[in-house]
């Protein structure tokens, strides 16, 4: 993933509790405030089925789009993502890496790398890259912790 966006937080949980809410796509708009709609499409025939293809609804203010990403998951932890189709977005490659840290505690690192039909100016892709890595990010927290 090239010139890709980073971010990190320590949660409160195991890599465990963390990646089961990160593949829980479906509840995805009940603590995200721009998702409003996810559709998994398929999963993969393993013990966890996890999703493998999944479809988004995505209200972010200026940015409105309905995308399909492709996953693959390493146990809990690492998962990447991939656009498979989308209306306005053109790329958007990502991954959580999470690192347990003992004591109940897990580093979680957000890289996400994104492109958008409209034209924007490198900066202004990156700083919106950042407002959403550390967006996700809090919520995870918050979502994970409750």
């Amino acid at each position: 993933m090239a010139e890709a966006t980073s971010s990190s937080i320590v949660i409160d949980a195991s890599s465990q509790e963390i990646m089961d809410v990160i593949a829980d796509l479906e509840t995805y708009p009940e603590w995200t405030g721009s998702v409003k709609s996810v559709e998994v499409l398929t999963v993969f025939d393993d013990a966890d089925e996890r999703p493998a293809q999944a479809r988004f609804r995505l209200d972010a203010g200026a940015v409105k789009d309905t995308y399909t990403l492709e996953y693959e998951w390493t146990g809990d932890q690492h998962v990447r993502w991939w656009l498979i189709e989308g209306q306005i977005l053109t790329a958007m490659d990502g991954t959580y890496q999470l690192t347990d840290l003992g004591g109940g505690s897990t580093q979680v690192d957000y890289f996400l790398s994104l492109d958008v039909k409209i034209p924007m100016i490198g900066m202004l892709r990156r700083k919106a890259e950042k407002v959403i890595t550390d967006t996700a990010l809090k919520e995870l927290k918050r979502r994970v912790e409750a």
